[in-house]
């Protein structure tokens, strides 16, 4: 019974056969001897295969894909591996346990001139207290500017030594996040650069990615020229 889309692909072969498109060439039936002592024992099928093999010449080896001496066994997560890479995936989503800001695109930071780079580390991390904070979201740039102006003014009149900027992750924005871009203009350029020591991405607890943490100077730095 022949089944629509079938692959049928010798179905003419008899026909072809029969109407002689196709010649075959007829070779009489060749019976090997063998004698008593190829009769005798266990590999009998063995010498009969060679000596039906006698004549026959080994075709030449090309084009041959050499077998591979060493195939490798794919890696199979052990059940134990699963359970607990599960148990972490409901942690993350549960209570946010597992999740670090700094591992992330969202991430930044920045020192200020003549400052180690692990103290921007330092200070994502809490080591330094947060003594004030504001928050941006709801502001247009103008509006955020001079907030941060007033912020970060009076935060060194009381010789604060880190603060915290909320401005939001700007997910919303259509290119870069708008507000979160100009804090870092406004502390790495203008005249809050020569106050600010480092700053960096917040830890979760305190806006993540969404706020930014600020090391004040006690004095603003200039750069001294270089004899």
């Amino acid at each position: 019974m022949k089944t629509a889309g079938s692959f049928q692909p010798f179905r003419h072969l008899k026909k072809m056969l029969q109407n002689q498109d196709i010649g075959v060439e007829e070779l009489p039936a060749q019976r090997i001897a063998l004698t008593d002592e190829d009769q005798r024992g266990g590999d009998r099928d063995q010498r009969l295969f060679e000596k039906a093999m006698a004549d026959v010449t080994p075709l030449k080896k090309r084009g041959q894909i050499p077998p591979e001496t060493s195939t490798r066994r794919p890696v199979i997560p052990s059940a134990a591996d699963y359970d607990g890479s599960l148990a972490a995936l409901r942690e993350l989503v549960r209570t946010g346990r597992g999740y670090r800001v700094a591992d992330t695109p969202e991430y930044i930071e920045g020192t200020g001139y003549q400052v180690p780079a692990g103290i921007a580390r330092q200070l994502h991390r809490g080591t330094f207290s947060i003594q004030a904070h504001i928050d941006l979201h709801g502001m247009t740039v103008a509006m955020a500017r001079e907030t941060v102006d007033h912020f970060l003014r009076d935060a060194v009149r009381r010789g604060y030594g880190a603060v915290l900027i909320v401005h939001g992750r700007g997910l919303s924005s259509p290119a870069e996040p708008v507000l979160k871009t100009k804090v870092v203009q406004w502390l790495t350029r203008g005249p809050w650069r020569k106050w600010t020591m480092a700053y960096a991405s917040a830890r979760l607890c305190d806006g993540g990615a969404g706020a930014t943490y600020v090391l004040l100077r006690t004095r603003p730095q200039t750069k001294r020229r270089r004899p």
